[in-house]
């Protein structure tokens, strides 16, 4: 099984990059998109008419603004949103029951610049937390989105240069060891656990991408118990269309 997350920065926007031509030479059974910045009924309709996917979308209801969406070829048993308001009002998180496990599909609020969000971000992060270890006492989960986090140093290609910025803030790298600390294991690090250079975030700034000077906050996280059933997780540095690129699990 091939699971693909990727942070679109718009679907309408990356639908004119070559989104439906890289979907099918790609041809994942799930793939997760986060800040899709559209509801379902502004999907390109060769993106809604899709007939090898079935689709789930939870948008938000500001306009052009964050949503995460789901397509699976995999059945899904049930389907569910955050149910807390203020973070379903966001569109910030998808769950799917599947047969074997769960795969949450999420999208972290950005700090902001001036730290206004961090708060919220930080809430929004314990009660995730918290529904996850719901969630794990029934079946293993997969959990894969947008973190607007980089969790060491080794993640960013600036660490120094950015110990004030959000996303690389001391608090919220710490809530990120909790995570960890909780059992749940970032997949490629545990796969490639001294790979430096390895980003899915870069600027718009002209030639960041190029020089690579990014940051690794996108990931794919799984409880213990599917560790022997993992069989590679990669990022795609060279698929462009979005200010992110894509990462990719495969599972046996």
């Amino acid at each position: 099984m091939k699971i693909i997350s990727w942070n679109v920065n718009g679907i309408r926007s990356v639908q004119n990059k070559g989104f439906l031509e890289w979907f099918a030479k790609e041809s994942p059974d799930i793939l997760c998109l986060q800040e899709i910045k559209a509801d379902f009924e502004q999907f390109p309709a060769e993106i809604r008419q899709m007939k090898n996917h079935q689709i789930w979308v939870s948008s938000a209801i500001k306009k052009g603004y964050s949503g995460v969406a789901t397509f699976s070829k995999e059945k899904v048993i049930d389907t569910k949103t955050f149910e807390i308001r203020e973070y379903d009002d966001e569109g910030r998180v998808l769950i799917h029951e599947f047969e074997d496990f769960f795969l949450i599909n999420c999208y972290f609020p950005h700090g902001q610049r001036d730290h206004k969000r961090v708060p919220f971000k930080l809430e929004f992060s314990r009660h995730l937390l918290l529904k996850l270890n719901q969630l794990k006492k029934k079946k293993p989960l997969i959990i894969t989105g947008d973190f607007n986090t980089a969790h060491t140093e080794m993640d960013i290609a600036n660490p120094k240069g950015n110990k004030n910025t959000t996303g690389f803030l001391p608090k919220e790298r710490a809530w990120m060891d909790e995570f960890i600390n909780e059992g749940y294991i970032d997949i490629f690090r545990h796969l490639h656990p001294l790979k430096t250079g390895a980003y899915t975030w870069w600027s718009n700034r002209p030639t960041v991408r190029e020089r690579n000077i990014g940051w690794r906050i996108d990931y794919f996280f799984v409880t213990p118990e599917l560790l022997p059933r993992i069989k590679r997780a990669v990022i795609c540095p060279e698929v462009m269309g979005s200010d992110h690129c894509p990462i990719v699990l495969e599972i046996n």
